[in-house]
């Protein structure tokens, strides 16, 4: 979706790259959302680890890799349904099932290309803060030769048994906030089914 801001986009990145790439801490060896972040990490290391030269060849394959580790560990119906904002409970059933696609796939597809270009980011997760149905995880991302971390707040919630990231806070900046004024300023001008095209793009 090319209207949309890089700066959107790099917090994505940062995100969903970060969630599977980090350096696990002693509190990420711990049950809960934090024992899923470190269970999708080592996933998806094993798997970079043993397709790295079929990736490779066909980089293509790491769309599979993605779609297969990380599209079930996050909600994507919830993360376009705050996205979207205002404009969500005017759409039609059809265009939000349409929304929460395009989003999904251009998401997919910007944390694919980050991850074939990963150059060495450390993560450790320091704590998580438990309620009774969601949770935040709390991270700490120091860039390669960088001198300041940068704060991470993973937010959780369960869904089917299961938590899955809903948004992410990266040095107090929301993903979802984020582009839901990328999705005001497009709907806005444009309307609901202009943005599924360029989601789509």
């Amino acid at each position: 979706m090319r209207r949309f801001s890089r700066t959107a986009r790099g917090l994505w990145v940062v995100c969903a790259g970060l969630l599977l790439l980090g350096s696990l801490s002693a509190a990420a060896r711990s049950g809960g959302a934090t024992g899923m972040v470190k269970e999708t990490t080592e996933r998806m290391l094993s798997a970079l680890t043993q397709q790295r030269s079929e990736i490779e060849r066909n980089p293509a394959r790491i769309y599979e890799l993605v779609n297969k580790i990380l599209v079930p560990r996050f909600d994507f119906e919830e993360i376009t349904r705050e996205a979207v904002g205002e404009y969500w409970p005017k759409a039609s059933e059809s265009q939000k099932r349409a929304l929460i696609r395009g989003f999904r796939e251009m998401l997919i597809r910007t944390y694919a290309k980050a991850l074939l270009n990963y150059s060495g980011q450390e993560i450790r997760y320091l704590s998580e803060n438990p309620g009774r149905s969601t949770t935040v995880v709390f991270a700490r991302v120091r860039e390669p030769g960088a001198k300041d971390p940068i704060l991470i707040k993973y937010k959780l919630h369960k869904r089917g048994g299961s938590w899955k990231v809903y948004d992410v806070i990266i040095d107090g900046i929301s993903l979802v906030l984020n582009y839901r004024g990328n999705f005001k300023s497009q709907i806005g001008r444009q309307g609901i089914d202009e943005t599924i095209r360029i989601l789509n793009d």
